[in-house]
């Protein structure tokens, strides 16, 4: 996988952070009344570990592929799944880094963020690929799923989600937060959908990257909107979530991002 600039400095970041459990996450999900479901699926010769949170109506409703952040699938990303149920809708969340090795069958057993970095950076575009079927497939063909699938990533996952809503022209619209520019021209001209980008103020090393997104986007003649919440830091999602890191910006871009993200599903 060819790295961008900013995607660089993300993994060089990630292998200073800790690996620590995200309790705050872990007690909303235990208190969520909604159904919550681990399922494997086959892609290609591998499995991929797969976390599925639903709706608590029964009624035909939207979906979406959720695309986890370089730290891998976090107990954060597990309660965003299950805050996109909340909203009404099914959730899917693949951990990209199952089966990776013998030694390492999904996330939870990497046990320092540098090992968890040279992994994610050893994904290949195809395995990626092959993993988001496989979860877009189970969860298209859900009985309680319209029909209509949605691809949303964060940081890493961001990338990820602009970059399969190229690759599969059955995603409604990619819903990307600060993330680094996808800059595949060739690809951006197969896209299908809208991309909605959604970015933190103070988050500098990303919205750089902005105004190329816009050029190639505007060059392919693709529809492309963004939204950037004023003092925000990176990451404002998790951070909004936090109650020990949350900043009052943080914690009103996490809400204004959650109605953009209803309106999004609710709309296409």
């Amino acid at each position: 996988m060819r790295m961008t600039a900013a995607l660089s400095l993300f993994l060089f970041l990630l292998a200073g952070a800790p690996l620590q459990a995200q309790d705050y996450a872990i007690k909303k999900l235990e208190e969520s009344p909604r159904l919550h479901e681990w399922v494997n699926l086959q892609s290609g010769e591998r499995t991929v570990h797969c976390f599925v949170a639903y709706p608590e109506s029964k009624d035909s409703t939207s979906a979406v592929v959720l695309i986890h952040e370089g730290q891998g699938l976090t107990d954060w990303v597990r309660s965003a799944a299950d805050q996109i149920a909340a909203l009404g809708y099914i959730a899917i969340v693949p951990d990209l880094l199952s089966d990776f090795d013998q030694d390492h069958k999904r996330t939870s057993d990497f046990k320092s963020p540098e090992e968890l970095a040279k992994a994610i950076n050893k994904l290949s575009d195809d395995q990626i690929t092959l993993d988001l079927d496989a979860a877009f497939n189970f969860i298209l063909a859900l009985p309680t799923c319209n029909g209509k699938v949605f691809a949303m990533g964060f940081d890493w996952g961001g990338t990820q989600a602009f970059r399969y809503a190229a690759y599969n022209n059955f995603i409604r619209a990619g819903i990307v937060f600060y993330a680094p520019s996808y800059t595949n021209k060739k690809d951006l001209k197969h896209l299908a959908c809208p991309i909605y980008g959604f970015y933190g103020a103070l988050d500098d090393e990303i919205n750089v990257t902005i105004d190329q997104t816009m050029d190639l986007m505007s060059e392919v003649n693709r529809d492309y909107d963004y939204t950037v919440f004023q003092k925000a830091d990176h990451g404002f999602m998790q951070l909004g979530d936090d109650p020990a890191e949350a900043g009052t910006k943080n914690q009103e871009a996490r809400d204004a991002a959650w109605q953009f993200v209803q309106a999004i599903l609710g709309g296409q």
